[in-house]
Order: structure tokens, then C-alpha cells, then sequence
């Protein structure tokens, strides 16, 4: 790696992205523990926490004021359906006792697994090492678990819903769709719903909602579909009178709707997304209760909101205001339970009173940084080409021991997907730099979700125009604004994010003095031929047909363009990725490495798309920072 000289500061008065901080990668790591899969069940509260340290997943269960893992050791909690998993367990009442039964997706050989947790009892309930599970529900009525299984078979991949006895027996219950997402069972167990579609169509741009009668042996009857002609869905719901809902994009944004004999009918909510893309089996954004209410959480300007709404009256109750993002919805029929974020805390297991709206965090805690050391986020609205307005947050440098004298260096982020999005909530990653002086954008660019539909398609067709776009019109915004020094731009973005990083280096020629891509796409034609059936059409969607239209693979491959990009650009990458295969980075290094352009790559021999170990997510922020502080 090539370094230039004199770029280093007077340690005495360090400038903006020199800044010495207390606040450690290894802080900022330990700092990053999550929660997923939030759900009540047999009088308790159960969850799944993300453990960087071990890089694993293990369910916990909080129950009297007391909370208990109770996944065995050398076991970890996570499906890897669709690649991306989640509903990865589900809890069944004892039948002669008190003791429940878990069911859980073990991550090592993606096989279900029952467990006693009171017990000692833990065996196998699948067999089939050619498949995957995901997506459970639990079958009360019958005492079994639905699942979607993803069958690995020799030239193909298959997906069906299936029905697992907890003798290990096995039921079919819908295949030839190409893909299942969201079982869900009535109460009375006589009703079942889920969501399907088939290719080219993906889980965002126009699925199925499927309703089924369920026989007395656990057989499907009766299918007929509730979607109409052009239109998303997800997160299906039966409410306490046994109607079936689920939220829809047909009106323009994910709202839920009402799927009754006499049609659908749109229920009173705000005209915002209540959801995300379903990359992820296992969502509840949004919650049906008792008395023709609902629990409601959506997103406006990209700040996220929690609501009590009834369903005919539309009379409305705000909850926790000091959140910024809510996830997993349930409720024990006295209280509301969710995932909540905020900008002073990556997430905390919430207990909300219904009667009252009185808050008790149950887990989870704020940031150990000072009030002079938190950067919080900024709404970010600015025009991109076209006039067309794009958003993201900015955060700009804290550190209390130091003064901001002049313009900071700036540092894009880019989020993956790239149908997805960032939120106005503590990312420690983000504190890392702002720590040290930089000034961060992350960005929400046109195609992120949780803007509406016509936002969320404005990459169709356009991934590496339309998106590269917003990230070079925010740096001349900020620079116009003069919050950040155009002359130290930096940028940065993981798998779809890192293919847009690439992208936005061929475009903007010597506006950006480094880059970081992490497990970043580099050759799109090359991720269409290898990526896994979820994702198997996604790229044609994202660029064109590469029949039809060859031209703009080669246009917007980084790979292919290699000779334009003369920024210095570090990558991280685990070898054992299958979405974007180590390949693809070897080649990006190859090329730029021949054209002189300095470069590094770390490669993680143990790690998947999506770092998960503490000291791996440390190093990286310690080797980012490192190098880009070579290049101010």
C-alpha cells in the first residue's frame, strides 16, 4: 500500500479526522449486541440476542422479572432460508405439563431441533440435511410447526411450505410456488395464510396472498389467492374475530388492509410504510389486538413511530416517543412488547402498557458515550438529478475534547440491499468516525425502502445510475452548505452498498481521496450467474436483461470500468460468502492492483455475507480508519 506523505496532523492540535477518542472499535463492537424474533408465548417473553462476541444467536426467555438463555451450549439460533433466515423458533405449550417445548433452527446444520428447556430433553426433529428451515409458526390446534423448506437438490433449489409433527412427522402442504414466506394460523386453527410468488417477481414488487382451509388432519383445502393484480404483501394476520389481514402496497405504501368476503378494505393508518422489504422471514411491524385495535409502527422521513390505532374509529394513541425505529411486534393482551432504537441506543427490549402507554425497558441500555460525545442524526432531504429529492441522515463530528475549526472530512455511507435502508438510530460504527472528526452522511438513496413504492422501484432498472446520483448530489449539497471539506470525501459500503461505493469511484473521478468496500459487488454479471435462487432474478430487475441489453453490464461493472477508478480502495471479505463469492473481490484487487491504484484486502476465512465476530467487526473499523487517515 502506498502511502502519501506528509498528511499527518501536530498531535498537538489534530485536525478533524485525527481526532484521538477513548471510544475503541472493540467498544463500539461489544456495543452492537442485537435482538431478534420477539414473541410471547406460555406466559413469558422469548427472544433471540445476537452475541458478537461468541458470533452466535442464542433465545432468552424473561419471565417474572428474570431473564434466562436457554439454547445449550454449541448451539446457535439461526435459519438460513433465502440466505437471509429469520423465524428461526417457535414455543408450544406442555400438553400434560407445565414445561413448554421449543422448536429451533440450529445454525450449524440447519435442521430443526426440539428442546425442554426445563429439561434435559433436546433431539433432532429433522433429518434431511438437503434442506433448510425458516419462517416457523406454531400449529397449536395440532401440536406441530409449519416451516417454509428450502430443499438443495442436484440442479435445483426448492421451496414449500411444510407441516413438522413434534414426532419428527412430516406434512406437504403447498409447493409449486417458487417462493413461501409467512405462515400464519388462525386461532381456531381451522384458517391458514401465507405469502407466495414466483420469478421474475421479488418479495418487494408483486407477491400472493394465499388463504387455506385447514381438514381436521392437518391437510390444506380450499386455496384461493387475495392479492390483486400488481401489488406487494407481507405479514399476514388473523384478528381476534378470525378476519384475515395483511399489509399491501396497492395504495402506494405498506398499510394493512382487510381481506373480508365482501373485499378488501383499507384500514385507518397513516399514508407511510409500516415495514421494510421482507428480505427476512419472521417480521411484525404491525400487530392486530383485541376491541378493533391495532398496534401500528411506521416510518416518515425515515424517522419511525409507534401507535395504538383502532381499526374502525381511527382513533389514535402515540407510544415511546423517544424511539426511532420499532421491530417485532406482540403482546400478551396487557402489554405491547417490541424492538426499539433510538439515537442514543442501538436497540432495547420495550414493555408498553396498553391501558396506560407506561414504558418499561426490559433490555437494553444507552450509549456510554457523554452528551458532548454523541453525534445524533440530522434529517438529510437534498435534490438529486432530475430535481427528484433524495434523504439520509447526517451526523456531524463530537468529540468533547476537541473543537471543530474547520470543515470536516466527510464519509458516505452507503447501505446494502440495496432495497433496504438506514435509520436515525445509534450505529456505534458511525460513532467510530465521528469520534475522530469525520462527518458522516448515511444515506437513503432513491430505491430505499420506506419512502413509499414508487421510491422503493426508482432503481429498477437504473442500480449504479440512480443511486450513484444521490450519493455525488449529497456531497455537492454538503459542501454547498459547508459542513464538510469537498477536498477530504471518503466513502464506504457493505455487499449492494459496496457495489454503489465501486460505482460512485468510476463516476466521480478524483472526488474521493479513499474507499472502503466491504464483501462489495464488483462484477454484476458475474453475481447474476452464481447468487442463490432468492436473489436469482434480482439483478435483471436492478440493471436489465443481459440478452437484450449487454451494454449496461459493462457499463456498470466496476470491474469492467476498473481502469477509471484511480481512488485507493481497501476491501474486507469472508471466504466463505455465498452471496458475493470471494472471487469477485480477488478480481476487483487484481485490476485495480495492475492499474497502479493503491490497494489492500483482508479476507476472514471464517466468515459468511455479513461479518458476525466481535474481533473480525473490530478489525475492520481499526484497518478502515487506518487507511483512510493515510489518505487525508
Amino acid at each position: 500500500m502506498n502511502v502519501p506523505r506528509g498528511s499527518s496532523a501536530r498531535p498537538e492540535n489534530p485536525a478533524p479526522g485525527r481526532w484521538p477518542s477513548d471510544f475503541s472499535a472493540a467498544q463500539a463492537v461489544a456495543a452492537s449486541a442485537d435482538y431478534s424474533d420477539l414473541c410471547c408465548a406460555d406466559g413469558a417473553l422469548w427472544w433471540l440476542t445476537f452475541r458478537p462476541e461468541q458470533g452466535d444467536s442464542v433465545l432468552q426467555r424473561w419471565q417474572d422479572g428474570v431473564t434466562r438463555t436457554v439454547t445449550p451450549q454449541g448451539h446457535s439460533v439461526r435459519s438460513r432460508v433465502y440466505e437471509y433466515g429469520g423465524g428461526s423458533f417457535c414455543v408450544l405449550p406442555g400438553e400434560f405439563e407445565p414445561d413448554c417445548l421449543l422448536v429451533f433452527v440450529n445454525e450449524a446444520d440447519q435442521q430443526l431441533y426440539l428442546q425442554c428447556p426445563e429439561g434435559q430433553r433436546l433431539e433432532p426433529l429433522t433429518q434431511h440435511p438437503e434442506c433448510r428451515y425458516g419462517g416457523l409458526c406454531a400449529d397449536l390446534a395440532r401440536r406441530r410447526v409449519l416451516a417454509v423448506e428450502e430443499a438443495h437438490l442436484p440442479g435445483r433449489v426448492e421451496h414449500r411450505l411444510v407441516a413438522i409433527g413434534l414426532d419428527g412427522s412430516r406434512q406437504l402442504l403447498a409447493s409449486g410456488a417458487d417462493f413461501y414466506h409467512s405462515p400464519q394460523v388462525s386461532d381456531c386453527g381451522t384458517q391458514l395464510a401465507w405469502i407466495e410468488w414466483d420469478r421474475p417477481d421479488l418479495s418487494w414488487t408483486r407477491t400472493r396472498l394465499m388463504l387455506a382451509t385447514l381438514a381436521a388432519d392437518g391437510s390444506v383445502a380450499q386455496v384461493q389467492s387475495q392479492a390483486g393484480a400488481d401489488e406487494a404483501l407481507q405479514q399476514p394476520r388473523f384478528d381476534a374475530s378470525g378476519q384475515l389481514c395483511c399489509l399491501s402496497d396497492r395504495s402506494g405504501y405498506w398499510v394493512p388492509w382487510l381481506f373480508a368476503d365482501d373485499g378488501p378494505r383499507k384500514l385507518p393508518a397513516i399514508a407511510a410504510d409500516h415495514a421494510p422489504a421482507p428480505w427476512q422471514q419472521g417480521s411484525n411491524t404491525w400487530l392486530p389486538l383485541t376491541d378493533g385495535w391495532m398496534a401500528l409502527s411506521w416510518s416518515e422521513a425515515g424517522y419511525g413511530h409507534l401507535a395504538l390505532r383502532h381499526s374502525v374509529s381511527a382513533e389514535e394513541r402515540r407510544l415511546a416517543h423517544a424511539y426511532s425505529r420499532f421491530r417485532h411486534l406482540c403482546s400478551d393482551g396487557k402489554a405491547l412488547y417490541c424492538i426499539g432504537a433510538s439515537p442514543s441506543c442501538t436497540a432495547a427490549i420495550l414493555r408498553i402498557e396498553l391501558a396506560t402507554g407506561e414504558l418499561t425497558r426490559l433490555l437494553g441500555e444507552d450509549t456510554t458515550l457523554g452528551v458532548a460525545d454523541l453525534s445524533r442524526p440530522e434529517r438529510l432531504l437534498y435534490l438529486s438529478a432530475g430535481g427528484e429529492s433524495a434523504h439520509g441522515f447526517f451526523y456531524p463530528p463530537r468529540n468533547h475534547a476537541q473543537k471543530l475549526g474547520q470543515p470536516p472530512p466527510l464519509l458516505i455511507f452507503t447501505h446494502g440491499g440495496p432495497t433496504s435502508a438506514c435509520y436515525p438510530v445509534l450505529d456505534n460504527r458511525i460513532q467510530f468516525w465521528t469520534q475522530r472528526g469525520f462527518a458522516v452522511a448515511d444515506l437513503n438513496y432513491r430505491g430505499s425502502t420506506g419512502y413509499g413504492r414508487p421510491y422503493r422501484q426508482r432503481l429498477q432498472g437504473n442500480w449504479g445510475v440512480t443511486d450513484v446520483e444521490d450519493v455525488l448530489a449529497a456531497v455537492d449539497y454538503l459542501s454547498q452548505q459547508g459542513r464538510v471539506n469537498p477536498a477530504q470525501v471518503f466513502i464506504r459500503g457493505s455487499s449492494a452498498g459496496g457495489y454503489t461505493t465501486l460505482c460512485s469511484l468510476v463516476a466521480g473521478a478524483g472526488r474521493f481521496r479513499a474507499a472502503a468496500s466491504l464483501y462489495g459487488v464488483s462484477d454484476p454479471l458475474q453475481l447474476r450467474a452464481v447468487t442463490h435462487k432468492f436473489e436469482a432474478d434480482y439483478i435483471d430487475w436492478l440493471i436489465g436483461d443481459p440478452d437484450t441489453q449487454p451494454e449496461r453490464y459493462v457499463e456498470r461493472s466496476p470491474l469492467a470500468q476498473a481502469e477509471r477508478i484511480r481512488t485507493p480502495v481497501i476491501f474486507f471479505q469472508g471466504l466463505r460468502d455465498a452471496v458475493v463469492l470471494p472471487s469477485q473481490t480477488e478480481q476487483m484487487v487484481a485490476a485495480l492492483d495492475d492499474n497502479g491504484v493503491p490497494v489492500h484486502c483482508v479476507t476472514f476465512a471464517d466468515e459468511r455475507h455479513g461479518f458476525r465476530q466481535a474481533a473480525h467487526l473490530a478489525q475492520v473499523l481499526e484497518e478502515e480508519l487506518a487507511f483512510c487517515q493515510a489518505w487525508l
